[in-house]
């Protein structure tokens, strides 16, 4: 689904990702993990094309994407969410997430002024397609709230829903779990799982709740400085020591 090739990604004189390797496998759940500053957050930046790598490739379904824009690999099938949430705090729930059909429709600027039919059909499908996800993260009971009225949550919740509005093949979820408790993060566990099994989509995951990252990832690679030191099952990451060392220091 996705393969990444010696990427490096530098601002100013501080290298954030150094010849990151990678492979991605179709329906499954990868995990990236790594201390403060290890380069998630920049190696998923290059791979959803807001920042452009310095170096390497970025392969989606074999097709080299980096150096095309955001939409344009939106409109290809790779969604994200953000570490800081981006929500449209003064449109309602079920607005955020049409906003996110629109990488799938096709009226432009003049068509949708002059109101053709073709663009009252898109609104609709969008409206429809809207209320259907409202329903798949059960936040139709919000529907009609602004989203900067929701706790934090329902935020991300909502934010994974905007994603799935794009019809994504590979989505990319960067500490989806950042502010929740433990009941709420149990669920959006089970959500991730949910859109893995149900809808057939590729999940990246970017986190730092081990327990979550542990119960759900099927491979996890771990960044340190901007480079892989470890890739493995669950069970392998957790007992390498060069991970061990990452997180918690060397014995003197």
């Amino acid at each position: 689904m996705l393969e990444i090739k010696g990427l490096s990604k530098s601002f100013g004189g501080v290298t954030a990702v150094s010849s990151v390797s990678l492979r991605v496998a179709e329906n499954a759940v990868s995990a990236l993990i790594g201390p403060n500053g290890a380069g998630k957050s920049t190696l998923l930046n290059a791979i959803s094309g807001i920042e452009p790598p310095d170096e390497g490739e970025v392969l989606f379904s074999g097709e080299r994407i980096n150096g095309q824009s955001p939409v344009r690999i939106a409109r290809k099938g790779l969604s994200r969410t953000f570490q800081h949430l981006e929500l449209f705090g003064e449109m309602t729930v079920l607005e955020n997430i049409m906003v996110g059909r629109y990488a799938k429709t096709k009226a432009g600027f003049l068509s949708s002024g002059f109101r053709l039919p073709f663009v009252a059909k898109e609104e609709r499908e969008s409206r429809e397609t809207g209320e259907e996800i409202l329903a798949y993260i059960k936040l139709t009971h919000r529907r009609d709230e602004l989203a900067s009225n929701l706790p934090i949550g329902e935020q991300r919740i909502l934010e994974i829903g905007r994603a799935l509005a794009t019809e994504p093949k590979l989505l990319l979820l960067d500490e989806p779990a950042a502010g929740l408790n433990i009941r709420e993060t149990k669920e959006l566990g089970e959500l991730i799982k949910r859109i893995r099994s149900e809808k057939g989509v590729t999940i990246i995951l970017v986190e730092h709740d081990m327990d979550l990252v542990m119960h759900i990832s099927d491979r996890i690679t771990v960044l340190n400085f901007g480079e892989v030191i470890a890739e493995g099952t669950p069970l392998e990451v957790q007992k390498n020591p060069e991970v061990i060392a990452a997180y918690l220091g060397e014995e003197e």
